[in-house]
């Protein structure tokens, strides 16, 4: 493979051999989309671990710091916000409680109801972790200039608004 070809342009071009007559450009991209996919994961988790914490758990916090003060969010509106089931939503929120990076309280507008909020020691750690994040993000992005980071930007959320 040249410097210029990939592992997704040598998986195409094995499907060209055997099946010429496919258009393999969207293999192209969603190839390409996937594999950065996995592996900015894997190094978000990596970084992530530094402070204890996983890629999800990050998510939870981040969603409470995000939100603005009073950081506090019920574990309904986590869950639709990060798209996991309420039990996946309860096993990081046990996690992060233990941790001492949130509480939970009860909501004192619904009986039946509870309210996350990120503890001081989550924003802190919260306020580091998404810091050591970006840099992860930033260093991918070196090959590309500023305009090519904007375009790219502008290309992938016009692909996101057609699937």
């Amino acid at each position: 493979m040249s410097e210029d070809k990939d592992a997704v342009d040598a998986i195409t071009a094995q499907w060209f051999a055997v099946r010429p007559e496919l258009d393999t450009a969207p293999m192209a991209v969603f190839g390409r989309i996937y594999r950065i996919a996995k592996a900015m994961g894997d190094a978000m988790e990596e970084r992530y671990q530094r402070f204890g914490i996983s890629r999800g758990e990050f998510d939870v916090v981040g969603t409470l710091r995000r939100s603005g003060a009073p950081y506090t969010l019920s574990p309904r509106q986590l869950s639709a916000t990060l798209m996991l089931t309420t039990g996946g939503m309860t096993g990081r929120l046990d996690k992060l409680e233990k941790a001492g990076l949130l509480c939970r309280k009860p909501d004192p507008h619904d009986r039946r109801g509870l309210q996350v909020t990120i503890t001081d020691r989550g924003l802190a750690l919260v306020d580091e972790a998404v810091t050591a994040g970006l840099e992860v993000q930033r260093a991918a992005l070196t090959g590309l200039t500023d305009a090519e980071v904007a375009q790219l930007t502008g290309l992938l959320r016009k692909l996101m608004a057609g699937v």
